[in-house]
């Protein structure tokens, strides 16, 4: 990826110059997660004082898609930033746009994720993430009804993108770990996979983040209340009301207790008016989408060391098929979990 120095800027002082007129700045490469989008911290000066931040998406075109009257429709990122903002949802503000080059420029909301103040101020912990299942249960209502013409509804967890994360899962996390499934195991992985996604398929769906994990929660104040802006929801999709909640629950760089996950389904539960016959099923929903998404993650967390070149996840492996055996084994009264259990010990074991 280009650094500062070798990446030509002239598009972004244009930029900066139509949302701070007037202003110089220098430039600081930011960290970056798992993906091709690069973020830069702007120190302004001259006519204008504070900060702001660049996110450059490489190959900006291919972040557009074509609706269906045939004509560009606006960055998913763009499109789900309106929409969250419109539906009460706190967002960095967009100070301005230049997709066809690939820049934005973004209120700079600083260094602080949910998972940096959980480091500095663990105490806090159960503050803060009760706050964000709350926000969670009251973004999911505000964004029950969405635009037809939105991006988010025409993008869905359906059958088939849940069993290819699976299949994606036994490539990376089995395969190219050289592990090796049992005898008669990869075709009960295979046939469990699909009877699993075709459950949670038929889950009924709203508006999903899709990683809204604690590396994509911006902390604005931790007292007297956490106040928090999302970040990196370009993705957003369809899908079961309990995937952000596994997301943020069973976040891979996280660990918590049984205990405090039930507590914090409890607080969701409130939040969202559940009964207790509803609250019961949502702790199901939980585990089954737990299997699923964890087994994905730790086979991603390969993927992108092998093919991307970035090994920093790899710690991640094993703690994450740690979170999807615990879900099975609190599925204990199904024979399927049961089964994908047994399969993945095995197939763990081997070397």
């Amino acid at each position: 990826m280009p650094s500062p120095q070798d990446m030509d800027q002239a598009h972004l002082s244009q930029l900066v110059e139509r949302a701070f007129p007037g202003a110089t700045f220098t430039l600081t490469k930011m960290p970056g997660g798992a993906s091709t989008r690069q973020y830069f911290r702007l120190l302004l000066a001259g006519k204008h004082s504070g900060s702001a931040v660049a996110m450059f998406v490489p190959d900006g075109h291919a972040a557009e898609e074509i609706d269906k009257s045939g004509l560009r429709r606006r960055w998913p990122f763009l499109e789900v930033h309106d929409l969250l903002s419109e539906r009460g949802v706190d967002v960095p503000t967009l100070h301005a746009e230049d997709p066809d080059n690939g820049w934005l420029l973004l209120e700079d909301l600083g260094d602080d994720t949910l998972a940096q103040v959980l480091t500095r101020a663990p105490e806090h912990k159960t503050a803060l993430y009760t706050q964000a299942v709350r926000d969670l249960a009251r973004a999911q209502a505000h964004l029950g009804a969405l635009p037809a013409e939105s991006i988010v509804t025409t993008r869905a967890f359906d059958e088939d993108l849940l069993r290819w994360e699976l299949e994606h899962f036994r490539e990376w996390g089995i395969d190219a770990r050289g592990k090796t499934f049992a005898p008669g195991d990869a075709e009960a992985f295979d046939a469990i996979s699909r009877r699993l996604a075709a459950r949670i398929a038929a889950f009924p769906r709203g508006f999903t983040h899709r990683d809204y994990q604690s590396r994509n929660i911006m902390v604005r104040a931790v007292t007297p209340e956490p106040r928090f802006a999302w970040i990196d929801f370009q993705d957003a999709l369809m899908g079961p009301r309990v995937y952000d909640l596994v997301a943020l629950l069973n976040d891979s760089y996280q660990e918590f207790t049984p205990a405090f996950v039930a507590a914090r389904l409890d607080d969701y539960a409130a939040e969202a008016g559940l009964s207790p016959t509803s609250r019961s099923e949502l702790g199901r929903e939980f585990d089954l989408v737990t299997v699923q998404r964890k087994l994905k993650d730790a086979g991603r967390f390969v993927f992108i060391d092998k093919v991307k070149g970035n090994p920093s996840f790899l710690p991640y492996v094993l703690p994450t098929v740690h979170k999807a055996v615990a879900a099975l084994q609190r599925l204990g009264d199904e024979p399927d979990m049961v089964h994908l259990a047994q399969i993945l010990e095995r197939a763990q074991a081997t070397k």
